[in-house]
């Protein structure tokens, strides 16, 4: 298997511009409850295929989930490569010629087989987004659901280069019938033995995401690593990560959703303790969501004074309209400010805040709103996944100022 490491200089290029910083007062706030700054714990070795990731920026949580440590998204829009989290449902596929790889296009007039080095020769666009596993912020449910406690980092911003998946159906005859939805099938080995059908990654997603679809075979100016779903994926902007298809070997135009366990019953918006079916809302678009990477409270006490509190926000499927921060754990807010080029509705945007802060304790958050003035919700709804956890009171950090 390709190690596919992508150079450091290169993505070093992507990260943006700094954060500019504002100069405006805020008052003292009243003190949180105490809560001290925990050390971070030392980094956990990495597996393979994703050895060339910086793992001091990464915590360790399995072979096949890796999240990006909170102070380690620095302040600029674009995540570097090796510092982008890792979520695996099943083991990587082995990549060789990568333009050889092929998917197969169905529920067209003129379905076919598709190479790497043909989609090319279709089209291409770029999309910077937001790619965030659904499960993100699952640590914070008070039900403690299963599976991977991610906290902040199961997300990243990254430029995907492509060809739209609209303009492949143009190229193929246009959609054949009455399709409802688009269903990526990923490219990995299966364990023998097994329904197929029960370890799939098959999702759909509503056709309406037809509009800004990609099969993506670059990330971040180099090839997709086989980490991220090389050496094709399938991105849906403003779709959590489920419905990215790593290894897409099938695109299908459907009238009907997959009956792939992992669509039927897996990633579905279930009450707590209890198992998802068809009955209940898929995991689909992501909501309006922020939260503060600095001061992180891993990196100890900051001095009394000026502050600069940074962190991201998103708008899901919508772009931003403002971005509020709070020090004492929501009873005030202040408008803060995005700062860093603005790359389009489906990327997040850095905000900072300059505060004076005299010694003590502070919880420290964000609530951010959409161009639809929807607010981030204070609080998400506890689900049996942990999914979609976008709540601003669960993302709070406490603050220590000496």
């Amino acid at each position: 298997m390709k190690n596919d490491a992508p150079d450091r200089r290169r993505r070093s290029l992507l990260a943006g511009t700094a954060s500019a910083l504002a100069a405006a007062g805020f008052a003292r706030p009243a003190l949180a409850q105490g809560q001290t700054a925990a050390a971070a714990p030392p980094a956990k070795a990495l597996p393979g295929y994703a050895s060339w990731k910086e793992a001091d920026s990464l915590i360790v949580h399995t072979g096949s989930t890796m999240e990006t440590r909170r102070s380690a998204f620095g302040t600029s829009v674009i995540t570097p490569t090796d510092r982008l989290f890792v979520r695996n449902n099943l083991p990587v596929p082995e990549v060789g010629d990568r333009d050889a790889w092929t998917v197969s296009v169905e529920g067209v007039r003129q379905p076919r087989t598709l190479s790497v080095a043909e989609l090319k020769s279709l089209g291409i666009e770029t999309v910077a987004a937001v790619l965030q596993c659904s499960g993100n912020g699952r640590g914070y449910f008070p039900s403690k659901p299963s599976g991977t406690k991610w906290q902040v980092g199961a997300a990243g911003c990254v430029v995907w280069s492509g060809v739209p998946v609209r303009q492949v159906a143009a190229a193929l005859g246009g959609l054949d019938g009455d399709a409802r939805f688009i269903t990526g099938t990923g490219g990995e080995q299966l364990p023998a033995g097994i329904d197929p059908k029960s370890v799939v990654v098959e999702r759909s997603v509503p056709i309406k995401a037809l509009e800004h679809a990609l099969l993506a075979w670059e990330m971040n100016g180099e090839p997709v690593p086989v980490a991220h779903g090389g050496p094709l994926r399938l991105i849906v902007p403003g779709y959590s990560g489920v419905n990215n298809i790593k290894y897409v070997k099938r695109l299908a135009f459907t009238a009907m959703e997959t009956d792939a366990r992992i669509q039927a019953s897996g990633y579905r918006m279930s009450p707590p303790g209890t198992k998802g079916d068809p009955s209940f809302p898929p995991v689909w678009e992501m909501d309006v969501k922020s939260w503060v990477n600095g001061p992180a409270p891993d990196n100890g006490p900051v001095k009394a004074g000026w502050v600069q509190i940074h962190g991201v926000a998103m708008g899901g499927t919508r772009a931003l309209r403002r971005i509020d921060v709070s020090v004492d754990g929501g009873q005030t807010w202040r408008e803060a400010r995005f700062v860093g080029p603005d790359l389009g509705r489906f990327a997040w945007r850095q905000f900072v805040l300059p505060v004076r802060l005299e010694p003590g304790q502070y919880m420290v958050t964000s609530r951010a709103q959409d161009t639809q003035f929807n607010w981030q919700v204070e609080t998400s709804p506890d689900n049996g996944g942990g999914y979609l956890n976008s709540g601003w009171r669960a993302h709070a950090i406490p603050l220590a100022v000496a």
